[in-house]
């Protein structure tokens, strides 16, 4: 299980890598892992408002189909298309050809405790 020392973690096994004010998020390998063989991504459109903790998609495997959550509030500025003709990204590559969206976001929600760092993440996945 691949975790990241750049990234922070939720308990909901997302993960997202801050840049400014733009945050990229994707789900864990330990996640992917766990759905199996991704099939099918519903992700919210650029413009749509996010709040943290809420949910903003689905996740379909051939195993189950799973809400997706956002570990921030803010603007989506951009979905991941490759993922509707190449949802297996997600379990191939979940830290880079595999994120599922950027957003545009609220610095308050960065502070937030519900974000772990990757040693509080490694206790929490295994």
């Amino acid at each position: 299980m691949e975790i990241r020392d750049n990234l922070k973690y939720t308990k909901d096994h997302e993960w997202i890598l801050i840049e400014g004010d733009v945050v990229t998020i994707g789900i864990t390998d330990f996640a992917q892992n766990n759905l199996g063989d991704v099939v099918f991504l519903e992700l919210p459109e650029a413009g749509t408002e996010v709040e943290q903790g809420e949910t903003v998609g689905t996740i379909e495997s051939v195993k189950a189909v799973a809400d997706l959550y956002s570990p921030v509030t803010g603007e989506v500025i951009e979905s991941n298309v490759t993922l509707e003709d190449e949802p297996e990204l997600v379990n191939s590559a979940p830290y880079e050809g595999g994120w599922l969206i950027k957003v545009k976001v609220d610095p308050a929600s960065l502070d937030s405790s519900e974000l772990m760092d990757a040693a509080a993440y490694q206790a929490l996945a295994q």
